[in-house]
């Protein structure tokens, strides 16, 4: 139960921490618009958190389910980026 705990709070951690990240600080980066960045962004934080699965309550699916949610986390922060851009470009009568 714990770890199934700590599985879940790795990957909302990384999708949280991520999504604010790209709001804030890689609004205007263009290469975060990629159709690869979450891909990429997703692997390398999978590949940096899996020495953590040598610590007791860690596992490799703790490590997958950070990487999955700083992905997710990415597209989600670049997404928002976008359609906020989208909104102050428009003019109102």
């Amino acid at each position: 139960m714990l770890e199934l705990l700590l599985i879940i709070t790795a990957g909302a951690i990384g999708f949280i921490l991520t999504r604010n990240f790209v709001r804030r600080r890689l609004r205007f980066v263009d290469a975060v618009h990629s159709p690869w960045a979450p891909v990429i962004t997703g692997l390398l934080a999978g590949i940096l958190a899996w020495p953590a699965a040598l610590l007791p309550f860690f596992s490799i699916v703790t490590a997958i389910a950070f990487g999955i949610g700083t992905g997710l986390g990415t597209a989600s922060g670049a997404r928002a980026v976008r359609m906020q851009s989208g909104a102050r470009r428009q003019l109102h009568p």
